[in-house]
């Protein structure tokens, strides 16, 4: 726990940062969770409005154990750009929950959720990471919605992947171009299914046809169909910590574990690595991160506090290759990282230092003169610092660009809980210079004319 130096110090740099809402964001939303939430994901778009979105949130609540630990399904309204008051987005109250998110439903999940991945081709398939071996694969619409409280019967999974030895609690990831899911665990093991044969009944099988409540309250994890593994691969000697898709191959994937190392697979030529980078840092890996737009490109993060982005190409069998890139600006472990999804070379990281930054890596290397940030690491150009202690997930909007929700989970010196929030950073920040600047002065000139006349 933090000593009181410390916690005088985040509420300093949080009262600074809230000063500056209106200022470096275009929507912003903050919303108190009573039990903190490890993984938050956008779900599918539901509707599009005027001025705002309807969008399906994915996130849990993980209990001390008074109330059941649950998956929980929230319907949320993303404002769109340029809509937002200044002064509204301004007024929040830390304590209370945001009038833009509603819980839809609830599902009594079996242990705590670790993370939650969404199927992308079909984000109603949301697989979830327990204290346990087993992958849990769960259609959120046709699962009945819950009412959690103690004793109540566990939600039945619609199906249960089989095939870690030990706990795999972190490491998942769902594959962009075909129904595949991977995972890594404690037995140092990378393992994949294919869920192909069951998504299309799960993705058919209407909410109306799913058994009611009363049935499904008889059944138990131990009924759901289970899925034995289509490859295992054996490579790291500790720890998987993250795992990740090729964005254009079910097939290629790479993995980061607690033995520092970056591997990458290749279930067509076996189960061994096909490259294993041995020290892509000089502490533990948390996440692991392939750029959608340019597969050569992989970010990691890791406990020594750094990004890292690795090209494939220079990439050798023996593993000997540095990083292309070293992003250095957090003060803690990195937990979370993350490309946007529309636009290559821009990126995010979340980190125990409570900060999430935004960097772009082509900025590094073009400081100019007089910039905005002249002593900011390379390539930092966006903090968010509006979580008060480590942020545990986030994840960008890719309906909605420049988006991001994000979640901290709050020690007890910031009242215990988590804090969610929902927010787009202003667009004068990213655009292009002359453009942002060539508004400004349309602006100039607009109050210019519109003040009083001499």
């Amino acid at each position: 726990m933090r000593g009181r130096q410390g916690s005088a110090a985040v509420d300093e740099r949080y009262t600074q940062w809230k000063s500056l809402v209106p200022v470096l964001y275009d929507w912003f939303a903050n919303h108190n969770l009573v039990w903190p939430s490890l993984s938050c994901r956008w779900g599918p778009q539901l509707e599009q409005a005027t001025y705002k979105n309807r969008q399906r949130l994915y996130l849990s609540e993980q209990t001390d154990g008074s109330v059941p630990n649950t998956l929980v399904v929230a319907n949320c309204e993303v404002v769109k750009p340029r809509v937002a008051a200044a002064e509204h987005i301004a007024e929040f109250n830390e304590e209370a929950r945001s009038p833009f998110i509603k819980k839809f439903k609830t599902i009594i999940h079996p242990g705590e959720v670790n993370r939650i991945r969404e199927l992308p081709q079909n984000s109603k398939i949301v697989a979830t990471h327990t204290d346990s071996p087993d992958v849990l694969i769960w259609d959120v619409e046709a699962q009945p919605n819950r009412h959690a409280v103690l004793g109540a019967t566990e939600s039945r999974p619609d199906l249960v992947l089989t095939g870690h030895q030990e706990n795999a609690e972190f490491a998942l990831s769902m594959c962009p171009t075909e129904p595949f899911v991977l995972s890594g665990g404690k037995d140092k093991l990378v393992v994949l299914w294919s869920i192909q044969d069951h998504i299309s009944t799960l993705a058919s099988s209407d909410a109306a046809d799913a058994p009611k409540e009363e049935e499904k309250e008889k059944e138990k994890v131990s009924d759901s169909p289970k899925i034995a593994a289509r490859g295992v691969f054996e490579g790291h000697d500790d720890t998987v910590e993250d795992v990740q898709f090729c964005p254009s191959s079910a097939q290629e994937f790479c993995s980061v574990g607690d033995d520092s190392c970056l591997i990458f697979w290749d279930a067509r030529v076996g189960t061994s690595p096909v490259v294993k980078v041995e020290k892509a840092h000089n502490a533990d890996l948390h996440c692991v991160d392939w750029n959608p737009h340019d597969v050569n490109y992989v970010l990691t993060g890791s406990a020594d506090n750094s990004v890292r982005m690795f090209d494939r190409r220079n990439l050798t069998n023996s593993g000997v290759g540095a990083p292309v890139n070293k992003f250095e600006g957090h003060k803690s472990a990195v937990l979370c990282v993350q490309w946007a999804p529309h636009k290559a070379s821009v990126f995010g990281s979340a980190a125990e230092d409570g900060f999430l930054n935004i960097w772009d890596y082509e900025k590094v290397g073009k400081k100019k003169e007089g910039s905005r940030m002249p002593n900011s690491p390379p390539g930092l150009f966006f903090q968010h610092a509006g979580h008060r202690d480590k942020v545990v997930d986030f994840h960008w909007n890719a309906s909605d660009p420049w988006t991001i929700v994000s979640v901290s989970d709050d020690g007890e010196s910031t009242g215990g809980g988590g804090t969610l929030q929902l927010w787009r950073m202003s667009d004068l920040i990213y655009r292009p210079e002359e453009e942002v600047i060539a508004e400004l002065e349309k602006f100039k000139n607009h109050l210019a004319t519109c003040g009083p006349k001499p």
